[in-house]
């Protein structure tokens, strides 16, 4: 199997690729302001939002998952010069960001208290539990408001990017990440006039982003009508799919959507069981998982670039340049990871000092960055193995290779070794960790197959 390519490959790549790692890059990298502006307040209030963020991050791949899915078809219509295959999909799409904002609204708005209780541990008298409810609770409240404006957002930026488009929606991110940034600034300390509100304002700009996110990318797409003739008359006819269509898209998404909601809710466990060990892990994982989402686009990008570029080569019917292709860019993703590892790990010797905290959660955030950093090539070779598969729609295998496989292996040894034993925390998340080597040769074996490469719009 042939792993290296020809410079115009990597260049091809990079051209798709690139635009996602910056949007997300900077996303992210705003994010961590965020995380750290927070953290500045204090211990509570940066554990209250990190445990809100855990349960909207549930919400948030629910909506990944729902229209990536749906996207797969997208690439693919568009690869064989289909606007009306394409239209049917955005439809597709938006009926299932309002279904999931619904849903996803109701649960958190019922269930959330509760939910937030389960990471609530004392230990050592660090962190108050009252208190981190408290700003939990008041940071929820507000970023109810932006989930239906994150949800349609992504509607334009994922079916922007399944045509090849990846430019304007980072456009989009970058001008909400900033607003987000300035809001944050703002709002969390009451500059310029406006009142401190902490947390609360960190939610507040949040929220004023994501409405500017979807106002940008929807605009530009509307005016934009002559390249992009799916979006003309996409919301006269909102429910008009050909329903052998619909039920074609349905049951190949319907995995991916169940899949990430339970890959997700995984992880949430996962960090539950972490969080046994005491409000101190709480905040630890908060800093470690802030710089380490920055990190992680590197491998998010080439996902995303590897379903498009091997979801418009099968669309097109080139099976065999499909094959090809998914194992220099498995490769490829693996040698970039190895790189944003090195450059993680150096990270750690700084970056937890910046939180106002104490020294112990800072040395703990310290080793769970070092850990990750060591883990990023596993984290990069499962993650082009399950894009690959999903671009020629095998999307149950997909389903079976990620989440039911967090809930088989990861989530019974991370439940052990926090109910059954005293293990500290460092060693127990490198365990749980280490168990991504057998997701490693489950892909590789996967992808050998060649079984995944099938053209769906034929």
């Amino acid at each position: 199997m042939k792993l290296i390519g020809e410079r115009k490959f990597y260049r091809h790549t990079m051209l798709v690729a690139l635009p996602i790692m910056i949007q997300n890059g900077i996303t992210n990298l705003v994010g961590m302001l965020d995380n750290v502006m927070v953290g500045r307040i204090g211990t509570d209030s940066m554990s209250g939002v990190s445990i809100v963020n855990q349960l909207l991050f549930v919400f948030n791949l629910c909506i990944f998952g729902g229209l990536a899915g749906i996207g797969i078809f997208t690439a693919q219509y568009y690869g064989s010069g289909d606007d009306e295959g394409v239209r049917c999909t955005f439809r597709l799409q938006v009926l299932t960001a309002l279904l999931l904002t619904i849903v996803g609204t109701a649960v958190l708005w019922v269930f959330g208290e509760p939910l937030i209780g389960l990471y609530l541990h004392s230990d050592s008298g660090i962190g108050s539990v009252e208190m981190t409810m408290r700003y939990a609770k008041e940071y929820l409240l507000i970023m109810f408001a932006g989930l239906l404006p994150f949800a349609m957002g992504q509607v334009y930026a994922n079916t922007l990017r399944s045509t090849g488009e990846t430019v304007i929606p980072m456009y989009a991110g970058l001008a909400a990440v900033f607003i987000n940034l300035a809001g944050n600034y703002i709002l969390i300390y009451g500059k310029f006039g406006a009142p401190a509100m902490g947390a609360a304002g960190a939610a507040l700009a949040t929220v004023i982003s994501r409405f500017a996110e979807l106002l940008f990318v929807a605009v530009w797409t509307h005016r934009n009508s002559d390249r992009f003739a799916f979006i003309r008359g996409v919301y006269r006819h909102l429910f008009r799919i050909p329903g052998p269509v619909a039920g074609r898209i349905i049951v190949k998404a319907l995995p991916l959507l169940i899949n990430e909601a339970l890959w997700s809710g995984g992880m949430a466990v996962l960090n539950q069981c972490y969080s046994v060990r005491g409000l101190s892990v709480v905040a630890a994982t908060n800093i470690s998982s802030s710089i380490s989402n920055v990190f992680n686009v590197s491998f998010i990008a080439m996902g995303s670039a590897i379903a498009i570029i091997l979801g418009q080569e099968l669309g097109a019917g080139k099976i065999a340049q499909a094959k090809e292709d998914a194992a220099k860019l498995a490769a490829f993703s693996v040698v970039v990871c190895v790189i944003t590892g090195v450059l993680m790990y150096v990270t750690s010797y700084f970056f937890p000092r910046i939180y106002n905290t104490s020294d112990d959660i800072r040395a703990m955030a310290a080793g769970l960055i070092r850990i990750t950093a060591l883990c990023m090539p596993l984290y990069a070779f499962t993650n082009a193995a399950y894009f690959t598969l999903r671009s020629g729609g095998k999307t149950v295998i997909t389903f079976l290779f990620d989440s039911c496989f967090v809930w088989a292996c990861s989530v019974p040894v991370a439940y052990a070794l926090a109910h059954f034993t005293h293990m500290p925390i460092l060693p127990m998340y490198a365990c749980v960790q280490m168990v991504e080597l057998v997701k490693c040769l489950i892909g590789w074996r996967m992808m050998a197959a060649g079984s995944w490469a099938q053209n769906l719009t034929a």
